[in-house]
């Protein structure tokens, strides 16, 4: 007990450092992004830490196999350095014994990622996706940045102002460039320019629509190239600010959709992304047995020999099991249950990289004893 304790004290300490690591980075890459994203005026800077939140989980359920997977090739590399492993070999204590005590910790891990899988992955995605929704169902006028042309949705203007209030309800030195709808009977577009002292936004409390009001400018309105452009001074001037629609890929649905959801569903992408979805906890175990006999260290080659080929073991084995789920959701595999069939290979490789040093050990033991039994 005294040993398993030690053991998993390791395991556990080495996993959660590099789970952060990992989780850091990966963590910083999306931060960037969404970061560039409201620098843009695409999103809304105040939800930027909530849809962080939302999506920790799905970050948490493909970091930790990893790892799980790099601590225990610390840990026991360490230990082989060390030869504190060899002491406990010396000892009796086989590698079987030593898997049956890392699937003990490996287990607790698998759990974590089943939970983030099964419901947190699927409950964040859902309210990061509803946020963004949210975000992106406001009009063009809310994402403005001072200083900054901002193009609408689909292109069909051009807003730019000087200054904003702290409320963003009101810009100063305005320009709008309304580009005007392609015909097919038309050779050239229509255009608007409009520039005013002043915007404010209004709502209209019956309709509930928005609407930009204009003061103390003047529209231009003609064909570019031509001379028949109509000018207009106006005092007060409004335009009615669209409301994009919310767009939501088909991916972003499936991942947002609970597993009970996925468990009555037909479809063959659905199915795929449910069994996606168990095996990531199998991965967890999977790995722990890869790990096992792949930390195996010899002192006079350094602690970190064997990491390079490890890891890029992992990565086949992440990339193959990707690959038919990629497979499945491009209809090229019928069958969604087939994602199963990558997790045997790489099991039963562990398996014999593990058994395969006790074989080697066994014939040198008996011919010991062979040898002092005649000598008696």
């Amino acid at each position: 007990m005294i040993i398993f304790r030690y053991l998993c004290r390791e395991l556990l300490f080495a996993t959660l450092a590099v789970s952060a690591v990992l989780l850091l980075m990966v963590m910083s890459g999306r931060f960037v992004k969404y970061l560039a994203e409201a620098a843009a005026g695409d999103l809304s800077a105040n939800i930027l830490f909530a849809l962080m939140g939302y999506r920790l989980p799905g970050f948490l359920e493909l970091v930790l196999p990893l790892g799980l997977f790099v601590g225990i090739l610390l840990a026991y590399g360490r230990l082989y350095i060390e030869s504190e492993m060899t002491v406990l070999h010396a000892c009796g204590f086989s590698e079987r014994r030593l898997l049956m005590y890392t699937l003990a910790p490996a287990f607790m891990v698998a759990l974590v990622v089943a939970s983030m899988s099964l419901y947190f992955s699927p409950t964040g995605m859902a309210r990061s996706s509803s946020l963004l929704t949210a975000d992106k169902s406001r009009n063009e006028f809310d994402h403005l940045v001072p200083k900054k042309f901002v193009g609408t949705e689909g292109e069909r203007a051009v807003y730019y102002a000087d200054s904003l209030s702290e409320d963003k309800s009101t810009m100063r030195d305005v320009f709008l460039a309304e580009l005007g709808n392609s015909r097919a009977d038309t050779e050239t577009d229509h255009q608007i320019v409009t520039v005013a002292r002043e915007g404010v936004q209004r709502i209209d409390p019956e309709t509930g629509l928005r609407y930009l009001v204009l003061r103390d400018g003047y529209r231009y309105e003609g064909i570019p190239g031509q001379r028949d452009y109509r000018l207009m001074k106006f005092s007060s001037y409004e335009v009615q600010l669209e409301i994009p629609e919310a767009r939501s890929r088909w991916r972003d649905r499936i991942e947002s959709a609970s597993t009970l959801d996925l468990w009555r569903s037909d479809n063959p992408v659905e199915r795929a992304y449910l069994h996606w979805r168990f095996s990531l906890p199998v991965l967890v175990l999977v790995v722990a047995v890869l790990a096992v006999p792949l930390s195996r260290t010899n002192p006079r080659q350094g602690r970190y020999a064997k990491m390079v080929p490890a890891v890029l073991l992992y990565i086949t084995y992440l990339v193959i099991l990707q690959g038919v789920r990629g497979a499945i959701e491009d209809g090229k595999i019928g069958n969604p249950a087939a994602i199963w069939l990558v997790h045997p290979p790489f099991l039963i490789l562990g398996l014999l990289m593990l058994g395969g040093r006790d074989w080697r050990r066994r014939p040198k033991r008996a011919a010991v004893h062979g040898g002092e039994g005649r000598n008696a």
